[in-house]
């Protein structure tokens, strides 16, 4: 039974699934036909909303794309790579490298998730090296399945935003906070590690029963191993590029900063803070400047469907937030139709939800947290559930539907050489399981 729905989720994807780019677009002119509904505007207003939002996500594209790039160069250090294809060789079977390439792209998801993306792309193509008779696509989609508790992790940007204080959270709040809410009472909080535990222990298992008994194996082009040529040191300007020395005095001066910095703050964690962590430890990593420029250098083309497709989500943030003379958008509506039918009991359930189905069409944990914190946040509030709760409920519902959101596995899918219909099928059945864990979660232990 389990493997008839698997074949019927991935025959359904490859027939259906269009490409993300007219995933985007579609998503865009949905969008407008539903506000024009929704809210009674016009087509010439909307396409005003619609435009203003275009440039909307410049500065948080630049913080992702940051994100993807430190993460994707830190992977990419030799010390890494000897790490992984050491793990990969211990690892025989096909379900047994299903298993393990679901546990490091959980991993990694949890620590960075530019660097889970990456390290998970990067450690399938290893298993598929070294494993006999696994399947290719389901090995990539087992890693990228980790990429469901990114934002129950370090990098979560709507944790972070609410560990970050100031003017800016006070906005995304929509008022209702105005102090800073600190990790233990989001990453670190109970509910939110049981709910990781439960993942960790599930989706590898999932994953596994998955496995096709055709297997599509992989293309050897395509995992093939690019030799790392070592620069010329003939000249004084080379030596001084592939210098260790400077890279450490760099490092060193991070350091400092990073002295000061915790010293003032405390353990407090923003998305600036974390993609400096990864920039420098990225660079001790490969040890010169020259060498970290050139692995940050190969991982540019993974950034393509930040730089293109954020303008076009960021258009689509402006329609679903786009207000009518008396205050009603679409992001309102759907908004409130949760709020007006949750209880203090069922509303972190509903928050979850309600932003699993923005995240289709706005697939941003920060243009998400945009979207919904000033709404959703004060009426938690009202309802007398916890700010913390709140905004880790829309976090999770934000990571949720990234399964089918085939948005962030364009860089995974770029290094594993694949489309977004190879893996989506299997990510249909990861979506459902993730889901009725997480809400079980919400509904169980807050």
């Amino acid at each position: 039974m389990f493997q008839f729905l698997t074949n019927a989720s991935v025959q359904l994807v490859n027939r259906y699934l269009p490409s993300p780019f007219v995933f985007s677009i579609v998503l865009t002119f949905i969008a407008l036909i539903t506000g024009i509904a929704l809210t009674g505007q016009n087509v010439l207003v909307m396409a005003g909303h619609w435009g203003e939002g275009l440039w909307s996500l410049h500065s948080f594209a630049m913080q992702m794309a940051l994100i993807l790039v430190t993460g994707y160069a830190f992977a990419n250090a030799p010390i890494i790579q000897r790490f992984l294809d050491n793990m990969a060789s211990k690892v025989t079977s096909p379900t047994t490298a299903i298993m393990v390439s679901t546990l490091v792209g959980l991993a990694g998801s949890w620590i960075n998730w530019g660097f889970g993306l990456v390290v998970g792309a990067i450690f399938a193509k290893s298993l598929a090296r070294k494993v006999a008779n696994v399947d290719y696509p389901l090995l990539v989609a087992a890693a990228y399945s980790g990429f469901v508790i990114w934002h129950g992790g370090f990098s979560g940007s709507i944790p972070l935003t609410l560990s970050s204080g100031g003017e800016n959270l006070v906005t995304l709040s929509g008022g209702a906070l105005t102090e800073a809410i600190p990790l233990a009472e989001t990453v670190f909080a109970p509910f939110n590690l049981i709910i990781l535990f439960a993942l960790i222990v599930v989706l590898p298992i999932v994953n596994r029963l998955m496995h096709p008994k055709n297997p599509t194996t992989v293309d050897p082009a395509i995992i093939k191993v690019e030799a790392y040529t070592v620069p010329d040191k003939n000249t004084p300007a080379q030596k001084l590029d592939d210098s260790r020395i400077v890279a450490l005095a760099l490092f060193a001066f991070g350091v400092l900063y990073y002295i000061n910095y915790f010293s003032a703050n405390g353990f407090n964690l923003g998305l600036n803070i974390v993609i400096g962590l990864f920039l420098f430890i990225g660079l001790m990593a490969h040890g010169t400047l020259e060498r970290y420029f050139r692995a940050v250098e190969s991982g540019i083309g993974g950034i393509t469907g930040i730089v293109l497709l954020f303008p076009f989500y960021g258009g689509i943030m402006g329609i679903m937030t786009g207000a009518n003379a008396d205050g009603i958008s679409i992001s309102s509506q759907v908004t409130e139709f949760f709020i007006n039918n949750a209880s203090a009991d069922s509303f972190p359930i509903f928050a979850f939800l309600s932003a699993g189905l923005v995240n289709v069409f706005v697939p941003s944990g920060g243009g998400q947290f945009a979207v919904q914190g000033p709404v959703m946040m004060p009426a938690g509030l009202a309802l007398g559930v916890s700010p913390n709760v709140t905004g880790m409920a829309i976090a999770w519902g934000d990571a949720w539907t990234n399964m089918i959101q085939p948005f962030w596995a364009l860089p995974l899918l770029g290094i594993a050489g694949l489309d977004a219909r190879a893996i989506m099928g299997y990510c249909l059945i990861i979506l459902a399981v993730s889901g009725a864990i997480i809400t079980g979660g919400f509904w169980l232990l807050v």
